[in-house]
Order: C-alpha cells, then sequence, then structure tokens
C-alpha cells in the first residue's frame, strides 16, 4: 500500500498515528488517501483494513458510553426504531465503529426505550425451518424482486449469495424490467455501477422464481455456463418464492426498514387528497421521488446487513464470509454484453422479451432540457433526498409530503412551456 512517495515504514507510522492517536475510521482513512493521492492504486477499504490487521494497527481507546449513546442516537434518526442490536451493529461497523453487540444493544435502550419496547414486544419474527446448504461464495446466487411500492412505481429488485447471505446486488426501478434487470445487476448502467458479475465473478447457479422478467439475466447465464467454478451444476433453477427463501428473507429486513414507513406516508397522502393516482403526471412524479428516497434507505440496509453479524450454526459477517471463500469465477469483461448486445443475441435465438408499460406519463419526456431545468429547481429547495427519508422513518410525513407535492408543481409549471 506504499506510495511512490513515501518509505513502507514511513507510511505505516503515518497510518498508525492515524487510526490509534487521531481515532481515524478505515473509510476516512481510505477518502484522506484518495485525495492525496491520486490515481494511485491500493487505497481501497478492503485494502486498508487488511494493512492494519496485518500490523496490529488498530483503535486502543474504548468508546465511552457518552460517546456512543450520541453515536448511537445519530444513527437512529437515520433509520429510526427498526434497527436492534445487530442490525445496528452492522450499521455502525460499516461506518468503521466497532462495538460489540450487548453494547449496542444497552445503548440502544438508554438512547429511546420506546423503540427498544417496540422491537422486543413485535411478534414479526421470521423463522425459516428449510434446510438450506451452499458449498461457498459463488455457488448460489438468489434473485428476487418485490412488489410492495408497486402501486406508487417502486419495484425493488435483489440478489443474495446463499453460502455468505450478503447483499451483491440491489436496484428500484418503477416498473419491472428485463433490460432494466440486467443492465442495473449485471452490466454497465451508464457508468454508475460495476456489474456484480464483474466485481465478485460467475455463479455456478442463479435461482429466480418462474417470471418472465429474468429471461435476459438467464439467456447470459446459459451462455457463460462454460466458465463456472462447477460446471456439473445447472446454470439456474426456478421454483416458486416461496422456495426462494434465502433471499424472500431479506425482504423482511427491506419492508420493515423502508417499505412500509413510506407506504404508510404514501398511503396517508392519497388517503388525505393530496396526491391523485389516477392523474398519469402526477404517478410519474410520486415514482420519481419515491425512487430517490427509497434509495437512501436501501443503501444503509444493505450497507448494514453486509456487516452485521448472522447467528445460527455458522455464525458469521456477510461480507467477510464472501472474502474468505469466494469460488466466483472471474471472467474477461469482453465476455459479458450490454444490454443491446444481450438482447440481440437474445432474439436472434428467437427468444421474445416482454414489453412492461411505463408507470404514469412525464409530459417533460421529450424535452430534456426541461428535464435537466425541473431538477435544478427541485434540488435548489431540498438538495439532499436522505433528510426526506431520515423524518419519514422516524414518523414525521411533512417533508416528504413538502418534497413530493414541490416536485409534482414544478413539473406541471414546466409542463406549460411544452
Amino acid at each position: 500500500m506504499a506510495t511512490r512517495k513515501m518509505a513502507l515504514d514511513d507510511f505505516e507510522e503515518f497510518v498508525r498515528h492515524k487510526v490509534e492517536v487521531e481515532k481515524m475510521t478505515h473509510p476516512k482513512l481510505r477518502d484522506l488517501f484518495q485525495e492525496q493521492f491520486p490515481g494511485e492504486k491500493g487505497f481501497s477499504l478492503r485494502s486498508i483494513e487488511k494493512f492494519c490487521s496485518e500490523r496490529g494497527i488498530k483503535k486502543t481507546t474504548k468508546i465511552d458510553d457518552d460517546d456512543l449513546d450520541e453515536i448511537v442516537s445519530r444513527a437512529v434518526s437515520c433509520v429510526g426504531p427498526t434497527y436492534g442490536r445487530k442490525m445496528m451493529t452492522g450499521l455502525l461497523s460499516s461506518h468503521g465503529v466497532q462495538v460489540s453487540q450487548n453494547r449496542v444493544g444497552d445503548s440502544l435502550g438508554r438512547v429511546n426505550p420506546g423503540y427498544q419496547s417496540a422491537r422486543n414486544t413485535a411478534t414479526s419474527h421470521q423463522t425459516n425451518p428449510v434446510p438450506y446448504h451452499a458449498d461457498y461464495f459463488g455457488h448460489k446466487l438468489h434473485v428476487d424482486q418485490n412488489e410492495k411500492l408497486v402501486m406508487y412505481g417502486v419495484t425493488h429488485v435483489t440478489a443474495v449469495d446463499g453460502y455468505s447471505g450478503m447483499i451483491v446486488g440491489f436496484t428500484s426501478m418503477p416498473i419491472k424490467n428485463n433490460i432494466e434487470i440486467y443492465c442495473n445487476l449485471y452490466n454497465y448502467n451508464a457508468g454508475l455501477h460495476r456489474p456484480i458479475v464483474l466485481e465478485y465473478g460467475l455463479w455456478d447457479q442463479r435461482r429466480i422464481d418462474q417470471g418472465k422478467e429474468w429471461v435476459l439475466m438467464l439467456h447470459v447465464q446459459e451462455t457463460l455456463a462454460h466458465l463456472r467454478h462447477n460446471t456439473c451444476r445447472p446454470p439456474h433453477l426456478q421454483s416458486t418464492s416461496k422456495q426462494n427463501h434465502i433471499v424472500e428473507r431479506m425482504w423482511v429486513e427491506i419492508n420493515t426498514r423502508v417499505n412500509y414507513p413510506i407506504k404508510s406516508c404514501l398511503v396517508s397522502l392519497e388517503t388525505a387528497g393530496d396526491i391523485d393516482m389516477d392523474c398519469p403526471h402526477t404517478k410519474y412524479c410520486v415514482s420519481w421521488f419515491t425512487l430517490q428516497v427509497v434509495n437512501v434507505g436501501t443503501t444503509i440496509v444493505v450497507q448494514s446487513w453486509n456487516s452485521h453479524p448472522i447467528s445460527g450454526r455458522r455464525s458469521r459477517v456477510p461480507f467477510r464470509a464472501m472474502i474468505e471463500r469466494n469460488c466466483a469465477v472471474q471472467i474477461d469483461p469482453t465476455l459479458l454484453p450490454d444490454g443491446d448486445s444481450a438482447v440481440n443475441n437474445f432474439e436472434s435465438y428467437g427468444g421474445q422479451l416482454t414489453i412492461f408499460s411505463p408507470f404514469g406519463e412525464d409530459p417533460l419526456r421529450d424535452h430534456p432540457a426541461l428535464v435537466t431545468q425541473r431538477e435544478a429547481e427541485f434540488h435548489r429547495h431540498h438538495p439532499i433526498f436522505s433528510d426526506f427519508f431520515h423524518t419519514v422513518v422516524n414518523g414525521d410525513f411533512s417533508l416528504f409530503r413538502e418534497g413530493i407535492l414541490s416536485f409534482i408543481d414544478i413539473s406541471k409549471n414546466l409542463s406549460m412551456q411544452v
């Protein structure tokens, strides 16, 4: 990890001072190095964690209860009442704060005993008695969709590794769509993210339900099947949603922590007559705004889940289990077709993709300059979407209402110029 400008011993001393004396977290250390040494490789979060672990560099001062309570209180104000000691431990860990589950649980009780009491008395604890086995990370990839917010133009799709329980891909869209699912999860989407196949490797088997929205993804999996770690397994299996139980477990987390609070708010707005879901223009605006807010919450859940300890026969933290036993096969990036190429190849074999209707109607769709102006005007009044999420999950619907009505009004005003 040492740079050309700094000897290894000096670099180690620098890192040790930052971590042990200045109490800098690994994510902040990564940001510091990437800013100071632009273009240098080796400054990923994983590289920094490995470097510190090998040299015994770690914070030596225990966080006292008052500081911990302040950290936990800020976290609760962001994510609401549904994060118990394990998910909260994962959330703190994902931000570089390492504290035991027991101390986090005690802090949650001190910070907001009402929230803790509600969690302890909740009757929604889910159990899964179905036997399940995966041999390694890269054995089974479970993919599924969630339509709890479909009436408001939000559909989630997630991909979960069966061995580690790690959420390796998550995307939300207005309406389920073969091409968008493939591009968002498995290929480049306007340069916004790295596809999971190139990030982690090629899984032996993809498990999905019997919906038609997966056919493009499965077609590409079949064309690459000869490159898998274990080619004796079928490249994919389709079953009922209930049998795809590993990924179904994830929806409990997403629904409780994101979908249900936001849906309660949207239902109250519709009941009060603030939004008219029979109006195509309003439908589009509600979907656009809700997707932005939902993305804040799902990002937090994914980060927290992947860093939290999963209890059971094989107790583990998902991202660590991925690192320890990753047998997913790395492939040449040129072998993974982009969206258009995948569609053309699929149709050349006689395949036909299901066409889904859009959600609502954007009157500015054919006027990109006005679309840009709409978003710019909205962001002048509401520069970040996280505030909408943090307030709504804590039961305050006022800011969410203000934001969604503001976007509708701006859109209507600009549509008069069309």
